[in-house]
């Protein structure tokens, strides 16, 4: 890879985007490997977070690292020699191609591999080529630009025209493709909560899809109303620990494996206290450790959901014991 020098002089972005690449070419960062995030760039050479991200854009425009989601930034396959240097600058054409949707769809993919926490107006503008106050014409905030891309990812996935007649089988797939969206985009659940909701078209589509698959059963609107919000709560509740443990994975640089390894210590104080003996039976069974698997809970308490709600959804007289009206709060 031909090196290319920097001086003092240049912009800080370009002096970041030196320095990685020279790690690159001395094989300090292999194929594959993760590159700095903007916040560890933010903080190791003391630069804006604009200008971490910008640093980043040049490096992926010049094919260097690629944006893997979930993952991060990390070296491409192959490291292309450096080209010329030529300063990116907002222009005339980024300028004429801007819209809503570009703007939107390269905020969520900087959530999709960075998180939410690493986003901002500067960050989007800088990887779009174009000066900050031209994106503030199309999305007035942040906040905004945060609906937007909540409404633009819920809006990836659409149910049949033909809903099952099941009211189990309509559930189950309501639930399975909020879940699919959360996994495709874990920032998703740590927007909005159960008492102050998110109010997006394309988020009450699958709202409606599983209102719909419960109403015309004798529920009382309380209890119907319920039953979907515990089926929700179930979905993103679970759905919110996957963009926890990518935060926590990336402030530690412990997988979630080395963290606990990190733990036996305090696991081992733990079970050798007498204290809990129940909790001390079970770990000694699980001969390679306890497996907690997102998806697999995930399914696993969507079944017991919908077993325990049948006898409710199914039986007209359970409806009606249900349906009594609530005490004052």
């Amino acid at each position: 890879m031909r090196k290319t020098t920097y001086t003092a002089g240049d912009p800080p972005y370009l002096r970041i985007v030196a320095a990685i690449r020279r790690r690159i070419a001395d094989g300090e960062l292999a194929p594959g490997d993760r590159v700095p995030s903007t916040r560890q760039i933010a903080g190791e050479w003391g630069v804006a977070l604009a200008t971490a991200t910008k640093a980043l854009t040049a490096l992926r425009l010049e094919g260097l690292v690629e944006a893997r989601p979930r993952i991060g930034t990390v070296v491409a396959g192959t490291a292309p020699a450096a080209p010329a240097r030529r300063r990116p600058s907002p222009g005339a054409n980024s300028e004429q191609e801007l819209s809503l949707d570009r703007i939107v769809r390269t905020a969520i993919e900087i959530a999709d591999a960075e998180g939410l926490t690493a986003l901002s107006m500067r960050g989007v503008a800088a990887r779009l080529g174009v000066a900050v106050m031209s994106t503030y014409r199309y999305v007035p905030s942040k906040e905004d630009l945060v609906l937007y891309m909540a409404d633009a990812a819920f809006g990836e996935e659409s149910y049949p025209a033909d809903a099952p007649e099941d009211w189990r089988t309509r559930i189950e797939l309501g639930a399975r493709t909020l879940w699919s969206l959360y996994r495709k985009h874990p920032w998703l659940a740590q927007l909005g909560c159960l008492t102050r909701p998110l109010l997006v078209p394309n988020l009450m589509v699958h709202g409606e899809w599983a209102l719909g698959a419960l109403d015309g059963h004798g529920l009382a609107p309380t209890t119907l109303f319920d039953i979907h919000v515990l089926l929700y709560s179930h979905v993103q509740g679970l759905a919110a620990h996957l963009e926890s443990e990518a935060h926590a994975e990336a402030a530690t640089g412990q997988s979630e494996d080395q963290w606990m390894d990190s733990r036996a210590p305090a696991l081992r104080e733990l079970v050798g206290s007498g204290r809990f003996p129940t909790f001390t039976k079970l770990v000694g069974t699980f001969e390679d450790g306890y497996d907690l698997n997102l998806d697999a809970l995930f399914a696993f308490g969507l079944k017991a959901l919908l077993d325990g709600l049948a006898p409710i959804v199914e039986d007209q007289k359970t409806s009606a014991e249900l349906s009594t009206p609530r005490p004052p709060a």
